[in-house]
């Protein structure tokens, strides 16, 4: 008889166990927040911000944002920079492409060369966080700890909305922007 008893009243006691006030939080405490500050070439401090599966560059409300992974030796990298550069001047008032170069020790001058001689006439960063956002990125994504670049990840207004592995036509890359812009 006494066993019969024990059981509900424990079950009884476990579950208001979990509906106790003292571990009450807020639902916004539970949302994982970090940022990433990108030094742009020309100097200019870039803020993202993942929060979430979300990856919001500072003041781009509105805008598709496209992180360019890659790397100057590489040859489809190198590929993409113009399609880049032709997309970023055709969608140039709601289009912002951040290249982010997986290379540790590159210097300033090696990604100016890069632009000149691939014509990536849009931002590129060299920090000490690219390789901290482009794990955040790819994990995010799926990708895992080995990916070939480039990789192009698009989102609008922090939200994810496709990426694009290697060399790809620039045509499926407007098709995103174009869909995600809503145009």
């Amino acid at each position: 008889m006494f066993k019969k008893a024990l059981l509900p009243a424990l079950l009884t006691l476990l579950l208001f166990q979990g509906c106790s006030k003292d571990k009450t939080e807020d639902a916004n405490s539970l949302i994982s927040v970090d940022e990433n500050v990108l030094t742009a070439l020309d100097g200019r401090k870039l803020k993202v911000t993942k929060q979430a599966s979300n990856f919001i560059l500072e003041n781009t409300k509105g805008k598709v944002v496209i992180f360019d992974i890659f790397a100057t030796w590489c040859p489809p990298c190198q590929a993409a920079a113009t399609h880049l550069s032709s997309l970023q001047e055709k969608y140039k008032d709601d289009l912002i492409i951040i290249g982010v170069t997986i290379e540790d020790n590159v210097s300033n001058e090696k990604l100016l060369e890069f632009r000149k001689e691939y014509g990536a006439d849009y931002t590129l960063v060299n920090s000490e966080q690219n390789l901290l956002l482009i794990n955040k990125i790819v994990s995010d994504i799926g990708l895992g700890d080995r990916y070939p670049i480039p990789v192009m990840v698009i989102y609008k207004d922090g939200k994810y909305v496709n990426h694009f592995i290697g060399a790809i036509q620039e045509e499926f890359v407007e098709s995103e922007i174009k869909q995600a812009l809503g145009k």
